[in-house]
């Protein structure tokens, strides 16, 4: 006797909500699939196959399944909502503290085995983001370790060496400091965040190990494996909001909307922006600005000329007020200020005024952050080429190249590969054909 067939009807009223068809929907969870190192082959009747008959897909691809449903649907959808069950196992899922699960991140993250895995995890458009309420006073998600004890020295420690390895970052890139954020995560904060301590201190150290998880979930998002620097990024929120560490939790869903930003999802990019804002409360003028800036380039890339410009105009007037340059990770300054407005012109199809503010940016930048003139100056000559201007944009590439090699960094890599084949073009011009021949052997140093 055949088994009895049981429509999944989560399932099936999901993929409706979508308006897509069987083979629509296939296509587009063995799209995402590729991108996550999946090669997926599905079809309209694997789709039958999962809702008309109640078939599991397989668990690895499960996760894909949701994320393609969140996306069309605009709203975080779970494994019960469409009954598939389990997902596929995350680092630090099922955990039952903080401390816990940042050791299993961290500890993931360490495994040379692991790290291509963790690189390619998946990203998610749609992320269930802990709102500022969840876990503020919520300390029974710290287990306590009677036998250590912690105060404000060990807070300074942590804030010290987050400071360091931002430092680090900051001059060569997260490819070659996120291993050792990994590690002290792993032996030094998560042992702190259990320890005994008085509640101001371990507000501290709470609000010191956010910090330091917004950092290496900055450093991933570096490196281009933007899914762990998500559940980094999540880590991160959960900390701060337990700390009521306001500052940090709005940071972090800043860097989120960057890293949206960066990847396209503008919605995503400028919901993050928003809510970052909705949180600050009662932030200082660089905060503002800060936030204003990033809400300003995400309404940009949406088409929101409007809803851009009058941002822009919030974080210019913010920046006015604020004291003198910060120096901290995750400050704001006149030349971030003026990448931002270049990239607000940009998106508005002001290429000359764009290509200005990149110039102001970098005449405004200080010297210590080799990474982002690689990136930003690879910026201004892509659009300095994209004007026509392609000898001034080879004066800047060349820039590039001075700083290129002593930076490990994916998004650097990847303004090495556009560089390369935009000039790819222009050889017989003997300024394109000497940039080119001087980058070629830096080309393996490119992913």
């Amino acid at each position: 006797m055949d088994a009895v067939r049981t429509p999944n009807a989560g399932f099936i009223a999901l993929v409706e909500e979508t308006g897509w068809t069987y083979s629509q929907f296939a296509r587009r969870v063995n799209s995402l699939g590729t991108r996550c190192g999946l090669a997926l082959k599905y079809d309209d009747s694997a789709v039958s196959h999962w809702l008309n008959d109640g078939a599991l897909p397989r668990a690895k691809v499960r996760p894909l399944i949701l994320e393609v449903l969140s996306r069309r649907l605009a709203r975080p959808v779970t494994a019960a909502q469409a009954g598939l069950g389990p997902t596929a196992d995350v680092p630090g899922s099922g955990a039952d503290t903080l401390a816990s699960r940042l050791i299993d991140l961290g500890s993931a993250d360490l495994d040379p085995s692991r790290r291509t895995l963790l690189a390619a995890g998946l990203y998610s458009a749609v992320p269930a983001i802990p709102g500022w309420q969840d876990h503020v006073g919520r300390f029974e998600l710290l287990r306590t370790n009677p036998r250590l004890r912690i105060g404000r020295p060990e807070v300074e420690s942590v804030v010290a060496m987050t400071e360091h390895i931002s430092d680090l970052d900051d001059q060569f890139g997260g490819r070659m400091a996120r291993p050792l954020a990994s590690a002290f995560l792993v032996t030094t904060i998560a042992p702190y965040l259990e320890a005994q301590a008085s509640e101001p201190v371990r507000r501290a150290m709470l609000s010191a190990a956010a910090d330091h998880c917004y950092l290496t979930g900055y450093m991933a998002m570096d490196e281009r494996a933007d899914g762990l620097a998500q559940q980094y990024y999540i880590k991160a929120l959960e900390l701060a909001n337990t700390a009521a560490d306001h500052l940090t939790y709005c940071t972090t869903l800043r860097g989120m909307s960057v890293q949206a930003v960066d990847l396209g999802h503008g919605q995503q990019a400028l919901r993050l922006a928003d809510a970052a804002a909705a949180a600050s409360r009662q932030a200082g003028p660089r905060m503002l600005a800060f936030l204003a800036g990033q809400q300003a380039h995400a309404a940009a890339q949406t088409g929101d000329r409007a809803g851009a410009l009058l941002r822009m105009r919030e974080a210019e007037s913010a920046m006015e007020k604020a004291e003198s340059r910060a120096t901290a990770f995750g400050s704001y300054d006149p030349s971030s200020l003026n990448y931002h407005v270049g990239q607000v012109r940009y998106e508005l199809g002001d290429l000359a005024g764009a290509i200005g503010s990149f110039e102001e940016s970098d005449r405004l930048r200080e010297p210590v952050f080799r990474r982002t003139r690689v990136r930003y100056n690879a910026m201004l000559a892509e659009k300095q080429l994209q004007a026509g201007r392609l000898e001034e944009a080879c004066v800047n590439w060349h820039r590039v190249l001075d700083d290129y090699p002593h930076v490990q960094s994916g998004r650097c890599d990847d303004r090495f590969a556009t560089m390369m084949g935009s000039i790819r073009p222009y050889l017989r011009n003997s300024r394109a054909h000497e940039l080119y021949e001087r980058a070629r052997p830096m080309a393996r140093g490119a992913s």
